[in-house]
């Protein structure tokens, strides 16, 4: 069941020799293909380990692992149009919790996905780790991303430190 070349037609990035690298948020880098497997649940992850972006108020930069799992529709996300997108918050200024639901919002409106969750494991600073979550589900997987949303949760702050 390969891919024909009419599946293909609307991927401008992916074996492009001219890699353009845009340092300015941009959704308009993303493109999508067909998913060939409509007649099934099954969860993508993909692992974006080299995200940065920049703190709003200081300009210091951020950094982040992107985990994105998501169970697709009809249609899926091109792997070098999401690092390319990726790489545009390089000089977008916005806390940890916004460029998470951006990234979710985006793909959303992209793929138009049965479920979506964004989790932005965010490098320390000032002694802070901070680790948004956010997702997304139709009507048939809303009891799915509810019980994600519940397990991203801690379950246990201590009351004082050791």
């Amino acid at each position: 069941m390969s891919r024909v070349e009419n599946e293909l037609a609307g991927l401008k990035h992916l074996g492009s020799q001219g890699t353009e690298y845009v340092y300015q948020y941009n959704p308009g880098l993303l493109e999508t293909f067909p998913n060939k497997h409509t007649d099934a649940d099954y969860m993508v992850t993909l692992l974006c380990p080299e995200f940065t972006s920049l703190c709003p108020k200081t300009g210091q930069p951020d950094y982040a692992k992107i985990i994105i799992n998501y169970i697709p529709d009809r249609l899926m996300v091109e792997s070098k149009s999401l690092k390319l997108y990726l790489f545009s918050f390089r000089n977008h200024g916005d806390f940890h919790e916004d460029c998470v639901n951006i990234i979710l919002h985006d793909l959303v409106r992209l793929m138009q996905p049965r479920y979506i969750e964004v989790v932005g494991l965010f490098t320390p600073r000032g002694g802070i780790a901070i680790h948004p979550f956010a997702n997304y589900a139709d009507a048939a997987h809303k009891e799915l991303a509810a019980q994600r949303l519940s397990s991203a949760m801690p379950l246990h702050m201590p009351d004082r430190m050791y």
